[in-house]
C-alpha cells in the first residue's frame, strides 16, 4: 500500500478520524503540500516523521487495514471542471458536454491498486536494504535461514560470513548464494525466496493533485504512484509523465497508451528517491458528438482530424458522414465556425487537417428521412413499413403486413399527398384487392413515401355484440344479439319471465346513457364549484376581524367537502321503463333496440318500502297496499326539524320519479312495492347554500340519475 510521507493541520478533521487513522495506518510519513489517502493525521503540529529504511522484519512495512477498505464518498473529491471544460459547455449555440479525458480515472481509485510487500518477485527485482531473504538448504546439508538486508546492504549467513547483495537482481542473488554455500558444502539443494519487501521513498511532484513525498513498496510502479497521488490534476499532462532518477529522466509514460489500447509496457518499477514529474498539461482539442467516446483529448506531437476520431473511438453507426462543424480560436483574439464532412477523409489530406490547441469537432447524428408508408385496417400487422418509393406495390405491402384478414372487404383506399409550390395536394383513389393480388396493373398500384393505405373490413362488421340479461328470466346470462335485435325478442329467448319476476321493479341500464349522465352530473358538479370559489374568496376578502374569518374559513372546509362529495357520485345510466307481460311489451314503445353493453335486471318482489333523507329513522319498511307515502314517513319516525316536506318525491321501483306533492299527486298518494321516499333537507338552513341558483333541481337530478341522496351540513 502506498502512503505518503505528509504533514497536515487536522484542524478540520475529527477526533474520532485522527484515533482511526493512528490505529489502522503503521506508518505515518509527510510531505511539503497536502496529504494523500491513508496518511496519518496524527503527527500534525509536530515534526515530519520520518521513513526511515527498516532494519529487521518486524520493521519491515505491511499493509494496515484500510488497505482492505474501500474509499468512501467523503474520501472522494469533486472534480473541479477546468478551464477548458468551461469554455467548451458554455452556454452558446455550439456548447458540447464533455469532459477532460481520462481524469475521472483517479477520481475513486480501488484499494487493488495498493501495492502489497509479500508477493513473488521476478528474476529482475533489484535487491535493496530492508528485502527479506528467506533460504532452504537440504541435503547432505540441511537448514533453514531468513535474513533481512542490513543499512549498508549486506546480509550474515553461517559459514559463509557477511556478504553484500544490494543492488543484485534476484537472479543473481541466488547464483551468489549458491556459489557462497558451494565453497562450504557439497551435496545439497537450495532455494531461495523473498519474503516481506522493503519501502522506498518517492516523490510526485508537478501538476498532480497531491503532490508529496510518498513511501511505497519496492514494488511499487508509476501508476501505482499516481493512485495513490489522485493522478494528475486538470493543468497536468496525461501524456509526458516523466520519472526522473539521479538528475536525469529515466522514462516517459503516456497514460492515453494505458487507457486507449491498455499498454503498460513503460510503466517502469520505481527505486528509492524517484521523482515523478507531471509538467504541464499540452495542447488540448475536444470532440463530441456521435463518436464512441466524446471528450477533451490532449495532443502529443503533430496530430490530425482523423486522429482524433481514433481516439475517440471512431465514428457510431447513426454519424453523418457529411457534416462535421469546428470551433476554432484564431490568434488568441476571436472564436469562429466553419463547416465541413468526413467523406473521403482518409484520401483528402484537405479534410484530415492539422489540429490546433481549443479546437472543438462535433458530428452529428444521421438526419431522419423515412421512406415508409402506412397501411391500417383489416390485415395482420397494420403500421409503418419502409418501400422503395416509386417501386414496392400494394400487393407486397400487404404481404409485408401478414396478408389480409377474412373479414376484408375488396375495395380499399389509397391516400396520397404530394408537395406543391401551391401547397400540399391531397390524392384519393379506390383499388381493388383482389385484381391488387392477381397483378394487375391498374390495381396493384406502385406505392410512393408516405403513402396511406386503408383496408377496409366488409360493411358494419362486428364479430360479436354482447348484453347481459340477470334476474327472473328462466336462462339468465350473457348474450350475443344482431343489430336491430329488441328487449322482447332478447327475454324471449332467455325463455321468458318467471312467476317470481316482478316487471315494475325491472332495470335496463346502458353504457352510452350512463356517459351522458355522468357527463351532465360533472358539469353540474363544476358548475357549483366555480360559483362557490369565487364567493369564499370574496368572502376571506372582506372579513372585518379574525373570528368573521375564522367563520368564513369554516364555510370554505364545508363547500370544499360538499363538492367532494358531489365529485364521488356516479351515474347508473339507467332507462326508465314500463316492462309488462312479453306479449304486451312487444312492438310497443318500451320494446327498445339492444346496443352493446346493455344490462338489463328483473327482480323479484321486494315487498317494501324504503325511507331515506331527514327523518329520524332511515329504513326499509313492510309495503302495504293502498298506503300513501306520509304513512310511511310516519314509520319512519317522522320528519325532522331540518326537513323539507314539501319537497319530498318518490323515486319508483320503475326507475320514474314523481313529487310527492304539488301538481303530479297529492300528499296521499298509494305507493307500489320497492319504491323510496327522499325526504330532502331544507337548503335554507345553510347560509351559503341560499344564494346557488337551481341548488334543488341539480341534487334533485343527481338522486334520480344516481340514486344517491347528497346529504348537507
Amino acid at each position: 500500500m502506498l502512503q505518503p510521507v505528509v504533514k497536515r493541520h487536522p484542524s478540520l478533521v475529527t477526533v474520532a478520524t485522527l484515533l482511526l487513522a493512528m490505529l489502522l495506518i503503521p506508518l505515518t510519513a509527510c510531505a511539503s503540500t497536502g496529504q494523500a489517502p491513508g496518511a496519518s493525521a496524527g503527527a500534525a503540529g509536530s515534526a515530519p516523521a520520518q521513513s526511515g529504511k527498516p532494519e529487521s522484519k518486524a520493521a519491515s512495512p505491511s499493509p494496515g487495514p484500510i488497505a482492505s477498505l474501500p474509499p468512501t464518498e467523503a474520501s472522494r473529491e469533486p472534480a473541479e471542471r477546468s478551464a477548458f471544460e468551461k469554455y467548451a459547455t458554455g452556454k452558446g449555440p455550439a456548447a458540447l458536454e464533455i469532459g477532460q479525458f481520462g481524469y475521472d480515472l483517479f477520481q475513486r481509485p480501488p484499494s487493488t491498486f495498493a501495492p502489497v510487500t509479500q508477493v513473488p518477485v521476478g528474476p529482475d527485482y533489484v535487491v535493496g536494504p530492508g528485502d527479506e531473504i528467506r533460504i532452504e538448504v537440504w541435503g547432505r546439508v540441511e537448514g533453514n535461514w531468513s535474513v533481512v538486508v542490513s543499512n549498508d546492504g549486506t546480509i550474515s549467513l553461517p559459514k559463509t560470513g557477511v556478504f553484500g547483495v544490494t543492488g543484485l537482481s534476484f537472479r543473481e542473488l541466488k547464483e551468489l548464494l549458491h556459489n557462497r554455500f558451494a565453497k562450504y558444502y557439497s551435496g545439497f539443494e537450495m532455494n531461495v525466496s523473498m519474503g516481506a519487501l522493503r519501502s522506498i521513498q518517492v516523490y510526485l511532484v508537478g501538476n498532480a493533485r497531491r503532490p508529496g513525498a510518498y513511501t511505497v513498496s519496492s514494488l511499487s510502479s508509476i501508476i501505482n504512484a499516481l493512485f495513490e497521488g489522485g493522478g494528475p490534476s486538470k493543468t497536468g499532462s496525461m501524456r509526458d509523465i516523466q520519472v526522473k532518477r539521479n538528475g536525469r529522466t529515466v522514462a516517459t509514460f503516456d497514460l492515453y497508451d494505458f487507457l486507449l489500447k491498455g499498454d503498460k509496457s513503460r510503466d517502469i518499477r520505481l527505486m528509492p528517491e524517484d521523482v515523478i514529474f507531471i509538467p504541464p498539461v499540452g495542447p488540448l482539442v475536444g470532440i463530441a458528438g456521435t463518436v464512441r467516446t466524446p471528450a477533451i483529448y490532449e495532443l502529443k506531437g503533430e496530430t490530425r482530424l482523423l486522429d482524433l476520431i481514433r481516439m475517440a473511438g471512431g465514428i457510431t453507426g447513426i454519424a453523418f458522414t457529411g457534416r462535421l462543424q469546428m470551433q476554432r480560436v484564431e490568434e488568441h483574439s476571436f472564436r469562429v465556425l466553419f463547416e465541413g464532412d468526413l467523406r473521403d477523409i482518409e484520401q483528402n489530406p484537405a479534410k484530415n487537417f492539422l489540429l490546433q490547441d481549443g479546437d472543438l469537432a462535433q458530428i452529428f447524428t444521421v438526419t431522419d428521412t423515412a421512406n415508409t408508408v402506412t397501411i391500417a385496417g383489416a390485415v395482420a400487422r397494420p403500421g409503418e413499413y419502409g418501400v422503395n418509393s416509386g417501386v414496392t406495390t400494394v400487393k407486397e405491402l400487404i404481404a409485408r403486413a401478414g396478408g389480409l384478414l377474412y373479414n376484408t372487404f375488396d375495395q380499399a383506399e389509397v391516400t396520397r399527398v404530394t408537395a406543391s409550390q401551391a401547397g400540399p395536394q391531397t390524392e384519393r383513389f379506390q383499388v381493388d384487392l383482389v385484381k391488387a393480388q392477381a397483378g394487375d396493373p391498374k390495381h396493384n398500384v406502385a406505392l410512393r413515401l408516405n403513402d396511406y393505405l386503408q383496408v377496409r373490413t366488409v360493411p358494419e362488421w362486428s364479430l360479436y355484440r354482447t348484453i347481459t340479461l340477470n334476474g327472473e328470466v328462466l336462462f339468465p346470462g350473457t348474450y350475443t344479439f344482431k343489430k336491430g335485435e329488441t328487449l322482447s325478442s332478447l327475454i324471449e329467448r332467455a325463455g321468458g319471465f318467471t312467476g317470481r319476476a316482478y316487471l315494475r321493479g325491472a332495470q335496463f341500464s346502458r353504457e352510452r346513457v350512463q356517459e351522458q349522465q355522468q357527463r351532465q352530473i360533472n358539469e353540474m358538479v363544476e358548475r357549483l364549484q366555480r360559483e362557490l370559489s369565487g364567493s369564499g374568496t370574496a368572502q376571506v376578502a372582506t372579513s372585518a376581524n379574525a373570528e368573521e374569518a375564522k367563520l368564513v374559513q369554516l364555510e370554505l372546509e364545508q363547500k370544499r367537502q360538499f363538492i367532494e362529495q358531489l365529485k364521488t357520485v356516479r351515474a347508473k345510466g339507467r332507462i326508465a321503463l314500463n316492462i309488462t307481460e312479453l306479449s304486451s311489451l312487444r312492438g310497443s314503445a318500451y320494446d327498445i333496440e339492444l346496443e352493446q353493453g346493455d344490462t338489463i335486471t328483473i327482480p323479484s318482489d321486494p315487498k317494501t318500502v324504503q325511507v331515506i333523507g331527514s327523518v329520524y329513522n332511515q329504513s326499509a319498511f313492510v309495503y302495504e297496499k293502498d298506503r300513501d307515502s306520509g304513512y310511511y314517513v310516519e314509520l319512519a319516525g317522522g320528519a325532522t326539524p331540518n326537513a323539507d316536506p314539501g319537497n319530498t318525491f318518490i323515486l319508483q321501483a320503475n326507475g320514474t320519479a314523481l313529487k310527492a306533492g304539488g301538481g303530479f299527486f297529492s300528499s296521499g298518494a298509494r305507493l307500489g312495492s320497492g319504491d323510496t321516499v327522499v325526504v330532502p333537507e331544507k337548503i335554507e338552513r345553510v347560509a351559503w347554500m341560499r344564494n346557488l341558483k337551481d341548488i334543488t333541481q341539480i341534487l334533485f337530478q343527481i338522486a334520480v340519475s344516481a340514486g344517491v341522496l347528497v346529504t348537507i351540513f
